[in-house]
């Protein structure tokens, strides 16, 4: 690899944007494309289908045996609420590679003892959340049912352009929360972003169903495209 190309991948994967290094495999041409760069790249097709995957692999384009090596920064999730589902979700979001913490500023729940090896910062979330850098590759869920600490986190990851915002309540507690958002400032496109009722719809009663219920919508949303996660929703 050219000491060039090195330097600009090394740059974009501090950032933490998505890059995808393209090597002919016969003559060893190498180059490097940017997140920014996706769409009108002539290998988009391939490049975004290897991105949601995250893995690296061998492709066939105009004649050419090409390996796209892909390098895309690791998943955060941020958890609202230290609560008996996010005891679940926690844990098996770690399992998946997920860099998890878990935010809420009540200090009875938020505690060691319940959430063992697991980053927890007992503040409210205008403190607790500027230094995590959420940003879109990180997924956002809120689920402690408290509007003084559920809406202002929720105001943050719209900024911040979560992949994935989820959170906790009936379609009615969530018709209550949209008119909460209107009211601080919150856009129509923000609103309908949130994934509420939280997660996939498989009957989830218990606290560690509903843990695979909102990672499998998280996975979903990720991994699928556009088309197959409307009809995965």
């Amino acid at each position: 690899m050219k000491l060039d190309i090195l330097h600009e991948l090394n740059a974009e994967r501090a950032a933490r944007r998505p890059v995808i290094l393209v090597t002919d495999t016969e003559s060893g041409e190498q180059r490097l494309v940017k997140a920014k760069d996706f769409a009108r790249d002539p290998l988009r097709a391939e490049l975004d289908k290897q991105l949601r995957t995250g893995k690296s692999a061998s492709v066939e384009a105009a004649g050419k045996k090409l390996f796209l090596n892909v390098y895309a920064p690791t998943a955060k999730l941020v958890i609202v609420g230290a609560v008996h589902i996010s005891q679940a979700l926690a844990p098996l979001a770690r399992s998946l590679g997920y860099d998890v913490t878990v935010v809420d500023p009540r200090t009875a729940f938020a505690s060691p003892e319940r959430f063992p090896d697991i980053p927890l910062i007992a503040e409210w979330p205008d403190t607790a959340l500027p230094p995590l850098n959420v940003d879109a590759y990180t997924a956002f869920v809120a689920v402690t049912h408290d509007p003084k600490i559920d809406d202002p986190a929720l105001l943050h990851a719209f900024e911040r352009n979560c992949f994935y915002i989820g959170a906790l309540g009936s379609r009615k507690t969530h018709a209550k929360r949209g008119d909460r958002l209107r009211a601080q400032g919150a856009k129509e496109s923000d609103i309908a972003r949130i994934h509420a009722p939280i997660g996939l719809a498989i009957g989830a009663v218990s606290p560690s169903e509903i843990a695979v219920a909102i990672m499998a919508e998280i996975t979903a949303v990720l991994r699928l495209p556009p088309k197959e996660k409307e009809e995965a929703a």
